[in-house]
C-alpha cells in the first residue's frame, strides 16, 4: 500500500503565498535561555537544591561544550534544507515516537454548542459534513486566506494534514500519510463498529445536505441490524502493538479496507449514546466506546443520538489553531443548498474487514486497554458563569494571564504549593513553527499566592503583587510567542550532542527533569461555539487543563487520572471557582 502520494512540498493559492516570507524559528541567546531557566527554578526548588541547580547552570554557560552545541543549534538553523530547526525532533518525541495510545493521552475534543435548527442527529452530521467539504474545498482553490496575528500571517503547513490524511503506526516511530486530495472526495461514516465509504460527488456533482441526511439514514438502519468486530478499537492500542496489527489486517486481505478509510477527507462518527451531564458530553465526543471510531484520523466529527454533536482530533501534525478554524467554519457555515423536492438517491458502500481469530483476540486486547485508559479519566468542566473575558478586561487584566493566576491560586490553596506548570504558546509566526512552553510559575506568582493566603496582608498588596505577577506572566507568553522560551532551546541543545559525548551536568541535575514535569498541563481554545474542550493529564502526577474564555462566562475542562496519587478534578475545579471569586473581589475592593 502507498504511504504517502500527495506532494507535500507543493503550495497553491491565499492559504500558502506569504510561506515564503515568514521568519525562521530563532535559537535564543544561550545565556538568556540559561538566565531564564535558572529564575523559572527559583520559586520550585529549596535553597540548597537551588544553589546547586544554579552553579551547574553557569558551569554549562561558560563551557566549550555549551558554546560548542550552541554553535551546532545555530548551524542546524540556518541550514537551508532544515524549515525549522525544532520540528523534526518535536514532532517525533512528543508525537510520532510516542508509543502510548493516541486515545486519551495524545488527542483532544471540542464539544459544540446544540444546534436549534438541527434536532435529528444525522441533519446534524449532515450539516456538518457540507461545512467540512465546503472548508476543504476553499483549500484545494486557494480561496481560503491565511490565519493572521498582530504580527502578520501565522504558518498554515498544518492544513496539509488537516484532509485526507491519517497517522500511520510504525516501529519505531510512526508516519502521516497523505494522498492527493482529486480523486478523494469521499468520507467514512462509522455507526456500531461498522464502516461506510461515502462518495460526496455522484455523478460528477456534490451532493446536498438533503441527499447527505438521506444517506446517513440508510446507514444508521443498516449498521443497527447488524453487528461487527470493533477494529477501530485497533487504533486505541500502544503504537507498536497497532503497528502490528495493521501489517495482519493487511495480510489479511484488508489492505483496500484500510485504504479506503486513510485517504478519506474526514471521518464522522455517528454515536449512538445520549449524553446529558457536561462530563458525559466530553467522554462521549472524545472517545465514546472505541468502537465507533478510528482514532488515527486527524480530524473526526462526532454526532450523537440526541442530536448533541463535536469533534475529536489526533494531534500528531496539527495544534488546535488550525482545527478551531475549521470546526468553526463548520458550525457557522452551512454553504451547500438544502436541496429540491428532487433528491438523488445516491449510493454508499460498506467496507468489510476480514477478521481472522486473530484479529477478533487482538480487538478484545485492545478494547481492555482502551477502556482501562478511557475509565481512569476523571473529568470536571467547571461552568463558571459569574463573569467572562469582558469583565476580565474591565478589570484592566489580559484574560488569559488572569486564568494562569487563579490557576496557580486554586492548586496552592488545594496542594500547599506550587509545581511545574506549562501553558502553551504559539509560535506559527514563524515557519513550520507549532508551540512553546510558558513557564508559569514565577516568583511573582508565588508571591501573591502566599499573600492570598495570609491574614496579614490586606488587598492593597495583594492587587499590587498580583498586577506584577500578571504583568510577568503577559512578559513570559509574549516571549514565547516569538521563539525566546526555556524549553524547546534546551531541547536542541540536548538533541545536537553526540552519542560518544559526555551529558552536561545540566541535563542530569534532577532539577531539569523535575520542572519539566508538568504537574499542571494547560492550555487556550475560545470560541462561543463550545461548550467545553480538553484532553488528558500528560503525568499520572497531574492535570490537563484546557480553558475556554467567553465574553460571559468561562469554561474550564479538568482531567487527571484515577490512580494512586489521588488527585480529584472535582476538588480543583471548586478551588478554582473560589479563586476566581476572590481574585475579582480582591481587584473590586482596591
Amino acid at each position: 500500500m502507498p504511504i504517502s502520494t500527495r506532494d507535500i512540498g507543493f503550495e497553491y493559492g491565499r492559504l500558502f503565498a506569504q510561506q515564503g516570507q515568514l521568519p525562521r524559528l530563532p535559537v535564543p541567546s544561550l545565556q538568556k535561555t540559561l538566565a531564564k531557566y535558572s529564575e523559572s527554578l527559583e520559586p520550585l526548588l529549596p535553597s540548597d537544591k537551588l544553589a546547586y541547580s544554579k552553579r551547574v547552570i553557569q558551569e554549562f554557560g561558560e563551557s566549550a561544550q555549551g558554546q560548542e552545541l550552541q554553535r551546532r543549534l545555530e548551524a542546524r538553523a540556518l541550514d537551508p534544507s532544515c524549515a525549522n530547526w525544532l520540528e523534526e525532533w518535536w514532532n517525533d518525541l512528543s508525537y510520532m515516537g510516542y508509543r502510548d495510545p493516541v486515545i486519551p493521552y495524545v488527542s483532544y475534543h471540542y464539544s459544540f454548542n446544540d444546534d436549534p435548527l438541527c434536532s435529528r442527529p444525522n441533519q446534524r452530521a449532515a450539516k456538518l459534513i457540507a461545512g467540512a467539504m465546503a472548508f476543504r474545498q476553499a483549500i484545494i482553490d486557494g480561496s481560503l486566506p491565511p490565519e493572521t496575528a498582530k504580527t502578520g500571517a501565522l504558518c498554515s503547513h498544518s492544513y496539509k494534514f488537516m484532509f485526507n490524511a491519517c497517522r500511520i503506526p510504525q516501529k519505531p516511530s510512526d508516519i502521516c500519510r497523505t494522498v492527493p486530495y482529486e480523486g478523494n472526495d469521499t468520507i467514512v461514516v462509522i455507526r456500531n463498529a461498522q464502516f461506510f465509504l461515502l462518495p460526496l460527488v455522484q455523478d460528477g456533482i456534490m451532493m446536498t445536505q438533503a441527499e447527505v441526511e438521506r444517506v446517513l439514514d440508510r446507514i444508521v438502519a443498516q449498521a443497527d441490524t447488524n453487528a461487527a468486530v470493533p477494529v477501530g478499537l485497533l487504533t486505541a492500542d500502544n503504537r507498536d502493538t497497532w503497528a502490528e496489527n495493521r501489517r495482519y489486517l493487511i495480510d489479511a486481505g484488508n489492505a483496500a479496507v484500510l485504504n479506503a478509510i486513510e485517504s478519506s477527507a474526514f471521518v464522522v462518527a455517528l454515536e449512538a449514546s445520549r449524553p446529558v451531564t457536561r462530563e458525559e458530553f466530553s467522554h462521549a465526543i472524545w472517545h465514546g466506546d472505541g468502537r465507533s471510531r478510528w482514532f488515527d484520523k486527524p480530524c473526526q466529527f462526532v454526532v450523537c443520538d440526541n442530536a448533541r454533536a463535536g469533534f475529536s482530533g489526533e494531534h500528531s501534525m496539527m495544534d488546535g489553531t488550525p482545527t478551531l478554524r475549521l470546526v468553526q467554519y463548520v458550525i457557522e457555515n452551512s454553504p451547500l443548498p438544502m436541496g429540491s423536492a428532487n433528491v438523488r438517491n445516491c449510493t454508499f458502500e460498506q467496507l468489510h474487514f476480514r477478521t481472522p481469530p486473530g484479529l477478533v483476540a487482538a480487538a478484545k486486547t485492545a478494547e481492555r486497554l482502551f477502556i482501562e485508559g478511557t475509565e481512569k479519566q476523571h473529568l470536571a468542566v467547571l461552568n463558571y458563569s459569574a463573569y467572562g473575558k469582558e469583565e476580565i478586561k474591565r478589570l484592566g487584566c489580559s484574560p488569559d494571564a488572569f486564568i494562569q493566576l487563579a490557576l496557580q491560586l486554586a492548586y496552592t490553596r488545594l496542594y500547599g504549593g506550587a509545581r511545574p506548570t506549562y501553558e502553551s504558546s504559539m509560535t506559527r509566526k514563524f515557519l513550520h513553527g507549532r508551540t512553546e512552553t510558558c513557564r508559569s510559575v514565577t516568583r511573582d506568582s508565588v508571591a501573591w499566592c502566599r499573600a492570598m493566603m495570609s491574614l496579614s496582608s490586606n488587598d492593597e498588596e495583594r492587587t499590587s503583587l498580583f498586577q506584577t505577577a500578571l504583568a510577568t506572566h503577559t512578559r513570559l507568553v509574549r516571549e514565547a510567542v516569538e521563539g525566546q522560551g526555556v524549553d524547546r532551546h534546551l531541547l536542541g541543545l540536548r538533541m545536537v550532542l553526540r552519542p560518544e559525548e559526555t551529558k552536561p551536568e545540566i541535563f542530569e541535575d534532577p532539577a531539569y527533569a523535575y520542572s519539566s514535569h508538568w504537574y499542571l498541563s494547560t492550555s487556550q481554545v475560545s470560541s462561543e461555539n463550545f461548550t467545553s474542550y480538553g484532553w488528558s493529564e500528560v503525568t499520572p502526577k497531574g492535570y490537563g487543563v484546557a480553558y475556554n474564555i467567553r465574553k460571559e462566562c468561562l469554561i474550564i475542562h479538568i482531567a487527571c487520572m484515577r490512580n494512586e496519587h489521588a488527585l480529584n478534578s472535582d476538588h480543583l475545579a471548586q478551588y478554582l471557582e473560589t479563586a476566581l471569586n476572590d481574585v475579582r473581589n480582591m481587584l473590586l475592593k482596591a
